[in-house]
């Protein structure tokens, strides 16, 4: 089932703008009451991003399972947004899902992939480190408390 079409992680079409929404809304619920306000991912455009061509997905029999916003920057891809459906968390999604990331950066001859997090997304702060980012930096920005991290590509 994990090489079926269903299964594979795909760019967005302006289709999804609104599945995605709503995958990346459930994602990011639980921050809500850690928060003063909604996580930026449930705040964006999926429209626009999509037309920038900024969003893959990974679909499911009923919904969307992930999203990733990502894209180039100067020498790094810069991952905007990643999310998994919590009916999927637990599954090795979110793994798949950053290696899916690394590949690209690789395919478009990029050295590093940078992310940022907020700071009390406390799940983030330990799962990141685990795949290779260091944090660089903790700054508040749009009113956000986020660290910063980059992960080099060896």
């Amino acid at each position: 089932m994990e090489d079926s079409a269903e299964n594979q992680i795909r760019r967005a079409t302006p289709d999804d703008a609104l599945a995605a929404a709503a995958c990346v809304s459930a994602a990011y619920a639980m921050y809500i009451e850690r928060m003063d306000r909604l996580p930026a991912p449930m705040l964006a455009d999926y429209d626009a991003l999509i037309m920038e061509q900024a969003v893959w997905v990974l679909p499911g029999p009923e919904r969307l399972r992930g999203v990733l916003v990502m894209m180039p920057r100067g020498d790094h891809l810069f991952l905007e947004n990643i999310a998994v459906h919590p009916d999927d968390q637990g599954k090795g999604l979110g793994r798949r899902l950053m290696a899916f990331v690394e590949q690209q950066a690789r395919a478009l001859g990029l050295p590093a992939i940078e992310l940022y997090t907020n700071e009390v997304m406390t799940e983030n702060l330990a799962f990141y480190p685990r795949l290779g980012f260091v944090e660089v930096s903790r700054n508040l920005e749009d009113g956000y408390r986020r660290v910063f991290m980059r992960k080099t590509l060896s």
